[in-house]
């Protein structure tokens, strides 16, 4: 089948100059639009901690649907398709881009399924692979994830519909944290139980609409055998997860201090100096 000379000089008329200068600044506009759109959201969004996820959400869904509606407008208006060079053109773009940005369409698509399917959202505590942090941003291309020591982490979206994630709040502004105090075995648990519940419950930073769950149970680790109290709490802002980890511990900790509860013994084999016993005169000190 020999090809249209028509169809071909239709389709060469669509990379004259003044066409290639209006594309491009659409495209222009569409990333200011897009930057403004977001940074506006996300003044609101810092602005009202209860609403700062779904303005996170928002800016989102906006980036998406500014650049699909770019791209069907360039190829609409801007190059004024027909019927036939729409088809014509659109098949040797998908052949061209199919293999040469096969990755890259994968992870676009990949993007607008999370936005869609929402195993997480900008804001969420995740945890992926061997990082775990707060989601910054769900791109066209990468899902970017601000870590606990303040690294930002870009992962291909496409990765996150075959590995497993995990989140911590789930959309929500609130997050169960998890702490672990242990006391000696033979210390007074009761005692050391209220005082740990006692300390969580006052911290400014626990949501108390939620209830804080305290388990006890003995525990044996290659150093020490001891009875764990497990403090299970939610922060009222997932931001705040470190702070209340640290204000709960600091709580504990003093109180434990103040009424005498002890912490376990460490399973060493040393010799305490009150039991040191010296070899006899003329014996060796090392064993048999």
């Amino acid at each position: 089948m020999e090809p249209d000379m028509g169809e071909i000089g239709e389709v060469m008329q669509l990379l004259n100059a003044s066409r290639l200068m209006a594309a491009l600044v659409i495209v222009v506009l569409a990333i200011i639009a897009s930057r403004l759109i977001t940074s506006t959201l996300d003044r609101f969004g810092e602005g009202n901690a209860r609403r700062r996820l779904t303005a996170k959400y928002a800016a989102s869904i906006s980036r998406f649907v500014i650049f699909i509606g770019a791209v069907a407008f360039i190829l609409i208006n801007v190059l004024d398709l027909s019927g036939e060079t729409w088809i014509a053109l659109s098949a040797t773009i998908g052949l061209t881009v199919g293999f040469a940005l096969k990755d890259t369409a994968a992870s676009l698509l990949s993007g607008l399924l999370i936005l869609i399917d929402r195993p997480f959202t900008v804001g969420d505590r995740i945890s992926f692979d061997k990082y775990y942090g707060e989601v910054r941003e769900i791109g066209l291309r990468t899902v970017r994830i601000a870590t606990l020591d303040d690294n930002l982490v870009s992962i291909p979206t496409n990765k996150f519909l075959t590995d497993p994630v995990a989140s911590a709040n789930a959309g929500e502004l609130d997050m169960m944290v998890q702490m672990d105090f242990f006391i000696a075995i033979d210390a007074d648990f009761d005692l050391a139980r209220d005082l740990a519940h006692e300390a969580a419950v006052t911290s400014k930073y626990v949501f108390l609409e939620k209830k804080v769950n305290l388990l006890v149970s003995d525990e044996m680790t290659p150093h020490f055998y001891a009875t764990r109290i497990r403090v299970q709490c939610y922060v009222v802002d997932c931001r705040f997860e470190r702070r209340l980890a640290s204000d709960v511990t600091e709580r504990i900790k003093t109180a434990w201090r103040k009424h005498g509860i002890r912490t376990p013994f460490v399973l060493e084999h040393q010799v305490r100096r009150a039991d040191y016993v010296p070899p006899a005169e003329g014996r060796s000190s090392s064993p048999a």
